[in-house]
């Protein structure tokens, strides 16, 4: 656990003494908010993309806003959740599923909302070797021996196929119901002709009529569940898939990045009632967070080396540097040796990142209702009423005209004219080469070949 009050006090002692000899050389910001709640802990879970958080601690921008932070790493994504609920978190770095999917009453009841986006990219999907071995058959490669990327599903399909023949199951893991990780390995092998399987009100395994049986790993077990053969691949963020290389137990084989190009990840979520009782509290929190976010980007990553000795400490992520530092720089290693350029597998900033699109979050609730997590058909302004009422786009650009204004960061950085939707995403840019448009969700489903589309129930 990390106390920022502490090390804000020691901060102000220290300027104290400074003082005694000296003018003061600071001067208050000029739209320092009047915060309603000044001690906060927040919650995560140990994986490079909860960054924004650490370095809004370490590099003092929690303190700038007046605001003394505790960072408490959290078991699991259900309890970082209770506990946000509850009030013994004031928010948590979350699945952008989770804030949804409560809402909505999937699970865990209650009114989540989220005024930041943490990320775009920062996933990929592993398999064991012994799969690794069995699907290198089946991709081509090139001049010089090695896989052509992006890695369909379809070099899968003979792998399952052998496996069922002898009477096995094939099963791989993903780290939540309603995450993306869930989201991105289903879309990969539906993509390939693999079915994931279903959900129902009275089965809510996501195991009706797979070819593929996915179930629930925490992410920092990932790789010794692997291991241990108890599934035999997953999908998960960082450092987990990078883990598998250097360990030698498993070949990440396939990116989300290649899956669905700049794709949403992770949210910073609040409770409904925390936002509406501590609006002050609530900008000051999103400020620190957006200049985490721009310090991680700018200059190319050129921050991108500090910042990995800042997750690689016990207190955040507690994985070794270098593994760390595989992915976070902008590089991705699949097998052994074969490391390849992905400057954007990690992006912070860049390409609005943290703005809370609708559209983001109509995709997470398509994807709800393509595996029956939602069981009846919902028309498109459903989508969009619940979209508008978790993603906060008013309260980020509230926060981010203040640092405009305070000089942080730059008027360019921020889509001030956004209706809430992302353009289209094109279909050259997602890997089944179906494209993407928040504004018409029932259209989107209907395009895609496996998944419940109009009024498709499952029967179970």
């Amino acid at each position: 656990m990390i106390n920022f009050k502490q090390r804000g006090c020691k901060a102000l002692a220290a300027v104290t003494m400074f003082a005694a000899f000296a003018a003061p050389v600071f001067t208050v910001q000029a739209e320092m908010l009047d915060v309603e709640k000044d001690e906060l802990k927040f919650g995560f879970i140990k994986l490079t993309d909860m960054a924004p958080l650490a370095v809004a601690y370490e590099l003092g921008y929690f303190e700038d806003e007046g605001l003394f932070v505790t960072l408490e790493p959290q078991a699991n994504w259900k309890v970082l959740l209770d506990r946000v609920i509850t009030g013994e978190l004031d928010g948590a770095h979350m699945l952008a599923g989770q804030p949804l999917a409560a809402t909505i009453g999937f699970g865990t009841e209650a009114h989540i909302v989220t005024p930041f986006s943490m990320d775009l990219n920062g996933n990929g999907i592993t398999v064991s070797n012994e799969v690794w071995e069995m699907m290198k058959e089946n991709i081509p490669h090139d001049a010089e021996g090695k896989p052509i990327h992006p890695i369909s599903a379809e070099s899968l399909v003979p792998v399952v196929q052998k496996f069922n023949d002898e009477g096995q199951t094939f099963n791989m893991g993903m780290v939540f119901p309603v995450s993306t990780h869930n989201y991105e390995l289903r879309y990969w092998l539906a993509a390939g002709g693999l079915n994931p399987g279903f959900y129902s009100p009275t089965d809510v395994s996501g195991q009706i009529e797979a070819d593929v049986l996915l179930s629930v790993t925490p992410p920092p077990q990932m790789p010794a569940t692997l291991e241990a053969g108890t599934i035999h691949g997953y999908c998960v963020g960082e450092p987990w898939n990078q883990a598998a290389v250097f360990k030698g137990i498993g070949v990440p084989v396939i990116t989300d990045y290649q899956i669905w190009k700049n794709n949403p990840e992770k949210v910073f979520g609040l409770t409904k009632e925390f936002t509406e009782e501590n609006p002050n509290t609530t900008l000051a929190l999103t400020k620190a967070l957006i200049r985490a976010a721009k310090w991680l980007d700018e200059d190319n990553n050129a921050n991108r080396l500090e910042a990995v000795e800042m997750l690689a400490r016990s207190e955040y992520v507690g994985a070794d540097a270098e593994v760390i530092a595989n992915s976070m720089t902008g590089t991705f290693e699949f097998e052994k040796g074969d490391k390849r350029d992905i400057p954007d597998f990690n992006v912070f900033y860049r390409y609005y990142a943290n703005y809370p699109y609708y559209s983001d979050a109509v995709w997470y609730l398509s994807q709800m209702r393509r595996w029956g997590q939602i069981s009846e058909a919902k028309d498109d302004s459903w989508y969009h009423d619940v979209a508008k009422s978790v993603y906060l786009p008013e309260t980020y650009l509230t926060a981010a005209r203040m640092l405009v204004e305070e000089g942080y960061v730059e008027e360019a950085d921020f889509p001030w004219d956004s209706d809430g939707f992302r353009a289209p995403t094109p279909a050259t840019d997602i890997i089944d080469g179906i494209g993407y448009d928040g504004r018409t969700p029932n259209a989107y489903l209907e395009s895609l070949t496996i998944g419940l589309k109009g009024t498709d129930m499952v029967n179970n």
